[in-house]
Formats: C-alpha cells, sequence, structure tokens
C-alpha cells in the first residue's frame, strides 16, 4: 500500500496533520497542501493517487481546485465539508468529486473511505488493460469498456470514474432496475453506507448522456424502485 500516494488538502494545521498521521500509519504517501494553490502545484510535480479535499479554504477553495484538477486527472477526490456546506457537498460531486465526510469526522471513517476510493480506481485504471472487446451499446448511447469511453450520438462524453462504473452496471442490464443500494454494493463492492449519493451521481451522468435531462432518453427513473437504462426501439 505504500506505493499510494495520498495529498491532503486543508488549512486547519491539526487537521491537516492529524489526518497525516493517520494515512502514514495506514503505509500511504502524504504530501500536505493548506489551500487549492499549493494542492494543484503539488498534483502538478508528484504522481497523486487520491486528494482529501477541504471545501473552506483561502487563496484557493476546494470546489475551484477540483474543476481545475478534473481538467487533467481522473483519480478520486474525496471532499472534507462542514454540516453547514450542504449546498457545496453537491455541488463538489456534481464538479467531479466522489465522495465527502462531514466534519466532525471519525478518523477510520476517513480511512474506509479512502481505502474503498482507491480500490474502486486502481479497478477502474486496470480496465483499459484488458484485451477482450467489450462494448455496450443502447440507441445512440455506447460504452467501451476496452478504452473506458463513453460517447452519445458519437460524440464523446468525459465521466469521472465512479459514473462510469455505474454507467457501465446499468449499460450491461438494460431494462433491468437497480436500487441505490444495488449500485452501491455493485460499484464499491461492500454494504451500502449513504446511498444519497447515488442520486447525485445518477444526476450527474443524466446531465451529460441526456439531451434533454428532464425527459431522459436513456437514464430512467422507477419511482420507489431504482434506476435503469432504457431499451431502445428498433425502426
Amino acid at each position: 500500500m505504500s506505493s499510494y500516494n495520498i495529498l491532503v488538502v486543508e488549512d486547519d494545521r491539526e487537521i491537516l496533520d492529524g489526518i497525516g498521521i493517520y494515512l502514514n500509519n495506514q503505509g500511504y504517501n502524504v504530501f500536505k497542501a493548506q489551500n487549492g494553490i499549493e494542492g494543484l502545484e503539488i498534483i502538478e510535480k508528484e504522481e497523486i493517487h487520491l486528494a482529501v479535499v477541504d471545501i473552506m479554504m483561502p487563496k484557493m477553495d476546494g470546489i475551484t481546485m477540483t474543476m481545475r484538477l478534473r481538467e487533467h486527472y481522473e483519480f478520486p477526490v474525496i471532499m472534507l465539508t462542514a454540516k453547514s456546506e450542504e449546498i457545496d457537498k453537491v455541488t463538489g460531486l456534481n464538479i467531479g468529486a466522489d465522495d465527502y465526510v462531514t466534519k466532525p469526522f471519525a478518523p477510520m471513517e476517513l480511512i474506509a473511505r479512502v481505502n474503498s476510493q482507491l480500490r474502486r480506481y486502481m479497478k477502474y485504471k486496470n480496465i483499459a488493460e484488458k484485451d477482450e472487446e467489450n462494448v455496450y451499446i443502447v440507441g445512440g448511447l455506447e460504452l467501451n469498456e476496452n478504452t473506458v469511453q463513453v460517447t452519445v450520438d458519437g460524440k464523446e462524453v468525459k465521466m469521472t470514474p465512479l459514473e462510469f462504473k455505474i454507467l457501465n452496471l446499468l449499460m450491461k442490464h438494460p431494462s433491468q432496475v437497480f436500487s441505490a443500494d444495488e449500485i452501491y454494493e455493485r460499484v464499491w463492492n461492500e454494504q451500502p453506507v449513504g446511498t444519497d449519493t447515488i442520486m447525485v451521481h445518477v444526476r450527474n451522468i443524466r446531465e451529460k448522456i441526456e439531451i434533454n435531462p428532464k425527459n431522459p432518453k436513456y437514464l430512467k427513473v422507477v419511482w420507489g424502485v431504482g434506476y435503469k437504462i432504457e431499451k431502445q426501439q428498433t425502426k
């Protein structure tokens, strides 16, 4: 596990050092920054596998930093939020964060989420190394496991690792309805601990693949049950 580099960006020195100690004890290499500008500078110099980013910081906040890094990097981002930052939390997920932890938090909760995100990210990276052709097509929507690409009517749509995994699951089983719990278990490979984030990610996927997200063609909600990819009628 020592080969993984974790970036922690937090302006509170006590919290920053505390997280660093717990991650070091788990065998991770830790890089520290106290604002978004410092965080981006480290990312440019080092190979980072996951970032833990506070939302409220001076000079550059966590939302802006995540938007900037998502232009070039796909590693997981876990946001640290205060309970009063509910809107910022949703914004963070929408612009590319993979998970969040609300302050105050138990150190082992953060460690568990770091471990989970890294496991999923490494599996996601390995998809591109497979030789077999794994392409799923529903109407004009196409997902290629081999190249880790999603296209809509021939135009590539950029997905975060989490969005790709969720869409991949649904496209492998067109018309099958998956509950939020089932999606969480299949994507995270563990028991659900906060499936409210699934709704946000599904909405984010829909914004990317649908012409009219409010009247979706592909990604449908089955009220009270879950989500599915709708098979398209052939003319």
